[in-house]
């Protein structure tokens, strides 16, 4: 098993703007006093020259366009219908707005068809949503592929059966836990474990602040260390900043990059870029509008391709 991989599925969004349905408990979403057309040229600009970065360093970036004919804001965050995997099984995932499940489109498995990837079988949780039961794909479990072990903070995002079931079905063994932030001088859970959280090859960036429960915290960090994984511990302000919004990928010649957004990358002490930089190189973009309105940042645009070549 892979960690990180070079291929990655990225959709360029048509109707980006801030989403309405899902507002209610991604506390990262915030108004622009501009109007929706403003709002989204810029995140087509952002999102072209995070790609163009990409493909700079040698990352296979596959570029799906959204459709023009449904009302999906949030399209440009795919890894939270959707998971590739090195079997060739494919997750579908149920989605919280209902805006987002029109999101899941057949015909971008069949892009990756086309490109040579092999879908052996998919696992489909979607039914879930008619119980109101949601688990966002890679938004909500971070997956040490390696290590063969799932983490989860739980949300009104990510169920807790859910998602064992899917560490049952994909064999990895679960670590559950919450994770809060502040918002409005309240706790209030976080709504995607990839916004405080990321596991990379030999290292792991994680605010361990936002886990309360001390026995969760201990269980976390002794699963991380077990697997010899440096923890590099942020802070909620930086969480703020998408400082644990990040992913490993393989660009050319096998280099290994982190990538993140350009807030991200500022957020960061000289002590952490150092850390990061003895196992990587980092690769920054600027995400400022798609952050501001869709409460996401760099990790949730790119839902990397695993799956085996034909």
């Amino acid at each position: 098993m892979n960690q990180t991989t070079n291929a990655i599925l990225m959709v360029r969004p048509i109707n980006f703007r801030l989403n309405e349905q899902t507002v209610v408990n991604n506390y990262f979403q915030k108004s622009i006093s501009e109007n929706d057309n403003y709002i989204n040229e810029e995140a087509q600009r952002e999102f072209d020259a995070f790609v163009k970065k990409l493909k700079a360093v040698g990352v296979n970036v596959i570029v799906v366009n959204d459709n023009d004919d449904t009302d999906t804001p949030d399209s440009i965050f795919p890894n939270n219908w959707v998971s590739f995997h090195e079997n060739g099984d494919v997750g579908l995932y149920p989605m919280f707005a209902e805006n987002r499940r029109l999101e899941r489109r057949e015909d971008i498995l069949e892009t990756l068809e086309a490109e040579g990837f092999i879908i052996n079988n998919i696992i489909d949780y979607t039914s879930a949503e008619e119980a109101h039961v949601f688990l966002e794909g890679t938004g909500s479990v971070i997956l040490d592929r390696v290590n063969q072990k799932a983490y989860c903070a739980l949300s009104p995002r990510a169920d807790e059966d859910l998602f064992i079931e899917f560490c049952e079905d994909f064999e990895y063994s679960p670590i559950i836990f919450t994770a809060y932030q502040t918002n409005k001088n309240q706790r209030k859970p976080i709504y995607h474990t990839n916004v405080m959280m990321c596991i990379a090859e030999t290292f792991a960036v994680i605010c361990l602040g936002c886990i309360d429960d001390k026995k969760e915290r201990k269980a976390v960090v002794k699963s991380l260390k077990d697997n010899k994984k440096e923890i590099i511990d942020i802070t909620e302000d930086q969480v703020k900043q998408f400082a644990g919004n990040m992913l490993q990928v393989k660009g050319a010649n096998n280099h290994q990059y982190l990538v993140m957004s350009e807030s991200a990358y500022k957020a960061l002490t000289p002590v952490q870029i150092n850390t990061i930089e003895k196992h990587c190189k980092i690769l920054s973009s600027n995400l400022f509008t798609i952050e501001t309105c869709g409460g996401g940042s760099a990790r949730c645009m790119m839902a990397e391709v695993f799956l085996p070549k034909g």
